[in-house]
């Protein structure tokens, strides 16, 4: 019941963001494959809270543990499972809010879908529960590895301040440079200033995270409703906050005409590339070999350290105060999260295609 993501790489998470752990298991790895330990603690280490003095002091280590589906270092071709545990909630900052709905929360959405809610951290709503998609993208991003296949996300704007550079001319090495996750260390100190402007505010503010997957192979998509770009789409508008999705030229690309917008397609060796890349690495649904490359917004964190009126369960007009602890800004951390969604895409696809022709069954 929404729990699940993929068709052949396939997860399905669980937990809650003050329950005992976090979890996922993934099933659709192809067996053999090198499960490098290491590599997915450090991309839990990219995503996990108490990173620096923009992100929530929350204390997690993010210590993964592999229950199964792994011997010897490789995929069986079972099922991997992996748990994520909790150790630093602090539910009672939750109590005052135990039968009040927060502004922009999904506390009242919870309360009349199931009658019910955990209000510690807000449960399963919370964006706690993406550490198992990161864990989960770690491994889609080993089988991508395989291939060739490169992702690199990065902040490109923190409320009106943007990065007016494009990818092209960014080196993107240097995103993990600064706490922020912008390349361009210029831009990223005016971005941590104003981050921590807001946060001294007791406020919050949003940002966009960009995406770049490069040495995608052509012919990846499935036609009409599966078309890889919503399929993209689908992965980010999934992940908390986020309120905008747009791949290529997108809004700005109703700007220009036809004659500036088509990408013609040219010979180079024993290739067929495009000259210019308006479509964002995808025609039709379907990869064209080009880079794929996309943007997401995010919104404001809801939880402010201000005092804001609401109501409650019996539609009392009620008054609730910011507790706890927060990100002022969730892009710095949101980065290896769209990656790891991204990875869960192009994995499943890839898998997908070999259904596709006869060859390669």
């Amino acid at each position: 019941m929404g729990n699940s993501f993929g068709k052949l790489f396939k997860i399905t998470t669980f937990g809650e963001s003050h329950g005992v752990a976090l979890g996922v298991t993934i099933e659709g790895c192809p067996a053999g494959l090198e499960i490098d330990e290491n590599f997915i603690r450090t991309e839990m280490q990219r995503r996990k809270p108490g990173q620096s003095k923009i992100t929530t002091q929350r204390k997690e280590e993010d210590e993964i543990e592999i229950l199964s589906g792994v011997f010897e270092g490789k995929s069986t071709g079972t099922p991997i499972g992996i748990v994520i545990r909790n150790a630093d909630q602090k539910s009672k900052d939750y109590s005052h809010i135990a039968d009040k709905f927060r502004p922009s929360h999904a506390d009242y959405t919870y309360f009349e879908k199931y009658g019910i809610r955990d209000y510690r951290g807000g449960g399963r709503s919370s964006a706690r529960e993406t550490a198992a998609r990161v864990a989960a993208g770690a491994v889609a991003k080993m089988l991508l590895a395989h291939k060739g296949i490169e992702i690199q996300a990065y902040v490109s704007q923190v409320g009106g301040l943007a990065l007016e550079k494009p990818y092209q001319d960014l080196d993107l090495s240097k995103t993990e440079d600064n706490i922020v996750r912008c390349p361009d260390p210029e831009v990223a100190e005016e971005m941590i200033e104003l981050i921590d402007s807001v946060r001294k505010d007791r406020d919050t503010i949003g940002g966009v995270v960009s995406c770049v997957i490069k040495n995608t192979p052509a012919g990846l998509g499935e036609p009409v409703f599966d078309r890889l770009h919503a399929e993209l789409g689908k992965a980010m508008l999934g992940i908390n906050a986020v309120k905008g999705f747009e791949y290529g030229s997108g809004f700005e690309g109703v700007k220009m005409r036809g004659s500036q917008h088509n990408d013609p397609f040219v010979k180079e060796g024993d290739q067929i590339k495009t000259t210019t890349n308006y479509s964002g690495g995808i025609q039709g649904g379907i990869s064209n070999g080009e880079d794929i490359y996309f943007r997401v917004a995010f919104k404001p964190v809801a939880t402010i350290m201000q005092d804001q009126e609401s109501v409650n369960e019996a539609g009392d007009v009620v008054t609730v105060s910011g507790k706890g602890r927060h990100d002022p800004c969730v892009v710095p951390r949101a980065v290896p999260i769209v990656e790891a969604m991204a990875a869960l895409v192009i994995a499943d696809y890839l898998l997908l295609a070999k259904s596709n022709k006869l060859a390669d069954l």
